[in-house]
């Protein structure tokens, strides 16, 4: 009976589904499918998909959306997360809100992606001359 009541609490304890940790909007490419390029306008965005993440600042024409699957490793990575889906949606519209370009983005595609390696120079963080002064000062005390 001992044995039994064990392997009751062992198996109901299991779980059968993969445990996810959700990020963003959730089936992101099945609703991507539901608008179609200059027929859905910005208000059939919002109902279908929702409120954007992020919104271009000038023109407010560029929407971008997320969807972030992580879920636990099996035995090889020790219970870390490993990334499951990484989809990005990006839709742009015309000035009447109309939807022009859809560009759907996965995993796959965002690993091709080329970014730039030159980098700029912030001359407004940098020390200024008394800044420079004082701390040559500073080493130099703490050098004796």
């Amino acid at each position: 009976h001992i044995f039994i009541l064990f392997l009751f609490i062992f198996i109901s304890s299991c779980q059968l589904k993969e445990p996810l940790k959700p990020h963003g909007i959730m089936y992101l490419e099945n609703r991507s499918n539901e608008l179609n390029i200059s027929k859905s306008n910005k208000n059939d965005v919002i109902k279908i998909i929702g409120r954007p993440h992020i919104k271009d600042n000038e023109s407010d024409e560029t929407w971008i959306y997320f969807e972030r699957i992580l879920s636990k490793g099996k035995f090889h990575k020790l219970g870390q997360h490993v990334l499951k889906e990484n989809n990005v949606l990006v839709l742009i519209f015309d000035k009447y809100g109309v939807l022009t370009n859809k560009d759907f983005l996965d995993k796959e595609e965002m690993n091709d992606l080329k970014f730039s390696t030159s980098s700029t120079e912030n001359i407004l963080t940098g020390k200024s001359f008394v800044q420079k002064f004082l701390q040559s000062v500073k080493q130099k005390m703490y050098r004796r």
